[in-house]
């Protein structure tokens, strides 16, 4: 079976012992399936891996940036937001199949022979995880949310006291 050159990889076959540094560049439309979305993620994705190679251990830190394009939640305004995120993953070096099910999804074995990993499913998790729930506009005078914080500051204090004295009936009465 023939298989596809991964987009993000590193050669791990001859690496000495200690901390090297892997840089790539690549784009959201680089990556197959629809999770990555091209309209959010317009620019170029920087990828960082540094492994730092023990001997029997291998450990994977992936640092992403990019630049995102969103719109905000409240008034629609575009925004472009800078995206950062890091992952890290240990891998370590096994031949014995007796430690699976000790190991969570941040560490994983290898073979002591494994040439190449590939990292691509990591970094497109790594994208994903970094990007924000909720995208509002900050400084926008034309959007609801900055102009209702000025309303909110004239509000009715006994209002406030009323629902915050009903609130303490209802934690009493269930205490």
């Amino acid at each position: 079976m023939h298989k596809e050159k991964a987009l993000i990889e590193i050669r791990i076959a001859g690496l000495m012992q200690g901390t090297h540094t892997f840089d790539f560049t690549c784009r959201a439309g680089d990556f197959r399936g629809r999770e990555l979305s091209e309209a959010v993620f317009t620019g170029d994705i920087a990828v960082t891996a540094i492994a730092e190679k023990t001997e029997n251990e291998l450990t994977v830190t992936i640092r992403i940036a990019t630049t995102a394009d969103f719109t905000c939640d409240i008034c629609l305004a575009p925004l472009q937001r800078e995206i950062r995120g890091e992952y890290r993953v240990y891998y370590l070096y096994s031949t014995e199949e007796e430690h699976l099910e000790d190991i969570d999804e941040d560490h994983r074995l290898i073979d002591l022979n494994t040439v190449c990993i590939d990292l691509t499913e990591d970094v497109r998790e790594t994208l994903l995880l970094a990007l924000p729930m909720k995208v509002t506009c900050t400084g926008n005078p034309d959007c609801r949310l900055y102009s209702s914080e000025s309303g909110k500051e004239n509000a009715p204090v006994d209002e406030r006291s009323s629902w915050q004295e009903s609130l303490e009936q209802l934690k009493n009465k269930y205490r």
